[in-house]
């Protein structure tokens, strides 16, 4: 079983499939990295693509300290992988809890990244949210520690977000749910405790995402609210990206519209493959709608 050992000796499990540019993915909190299944299938043809398990995800280890789990741990954790790969840089591709991993990656790791796709990333951002959304974090990880994984990923999976991808896709949604429902209890909890609840806002990462210069793409689904006045913020102040919105889709975007989402993805790689992505044109950006600033 291939496990890398990240700096604090736990053990992230991954799998590498087909040759060529890396491309690593880091999925979700109600994912693992058989979430990713379609676009292995897809990309592998073209490129080295990497899948693992956060910590906390069997058959990645699962630390009993809430203290392991965390937006920094996560971050370093996709760095610290590339490295015991061997790999020196990769196109990075995250989903959810996985776009904020990648999106601090891509902050802390410039280096490191040739490109960055951050997906259905922004929940608990906004400021009138924020609180809400860290007083659910804490009770869906006390739901998770009282009742089991199995009784919370029956309602986790029908979540505002989730029900787009059912209505769609019902034999789809259901291996989502039932995957879900396998994971681990304590693993969970703890993600949501030190991960998921404690991340920062987008907002609070401006400073730093203006000065980030790395390729980057947001895309999210125009019925996943939490996510949608963020990805705006994103791309409006990051300097190389651009944004996406999928029609009628939620937060499970790689797998309730595949197709869709490894298009979407494999055209932002050739542009950045071809040197076809560059900083947004200042120009484009004028106190005018209609006149360029220095002709007013």
């Amino acid at each position: 079983m291939p496990l890398a050992a990240m700096n604090d000796g736990t053990r992230l499990y991954y799998e590498s499939t087909g040759s060529g540019y890396p491309l690593l993915f880091s999925h979700e909190f109600a994912g693992d990295y058989r979430s990713w299944e379609p676009q292995v299938r897809y990309f592998a043809r073209r490129y080295r693509v990497i899948v693992y398990n956060a910590r906390g995800y069997p058959p990645s280890d699962v630390p009993a300290d809430v203290d392991a789990y965390s937006q920094a741990r996560a971050m370093h954790d996709i760095a610290q992988l590339l490295e015991a790969l061997q790999v020196p840089q990769a196109h990075v591709v995250g989903l959810s809890m996985g776009g904020y991993a990648t999106l601090h990656f891509g902050l802390n790791y410039p280096q490191m990244a040739r490109s960055l796709v951050v997906a259905g990333c922004g929940y608990g951002s906004v400021a009138g949210d924020r609180q809400k959304f860290q007083q659910d974090s804490a009770q869906v990880a006390q739901r998770i520690e009282h009742d089991g994984m199995q009784a919370t990923a029956a309602v986790y999976a029908k979540g505002p977000t989730r029900v787009q991808f059912e209505d769609k896709d019902p034999r789809g949604w259901q291996e989502f749910a039932d995957q879900l429902a396998e994971h681990s209890a304590t693993g969970a909890s703890l993600t949501m405790r030190g991960v998921q609840g404690q991340r920062p806002s987008v907002y609070e990462l401006e400073a730093q995402m203006r000065q980030l210069q790395v390729p980057t793409l947001i895309v999210t689904g125009d019925e996943d609210e939490p996510c949608l006045e963020p990805g705006l913020f994103m791309k409006r102040v990051i300097p190389a990206a651009g944004l996406v919105v999928v029609p009628k889709t939620g937060h499970t975007l790689n797998l309730e519209e595949p197709e869709s989402f490894n298009r979407i993805v494999s055209d932002f790689l050739t542009a950045v493959e071809s040197g076809r992505w560059q900083a947004r044109n200042p120009a484009s950006l004028s106190s005018s709608a209609i006149l360029p600033d220095k002709q007013r």
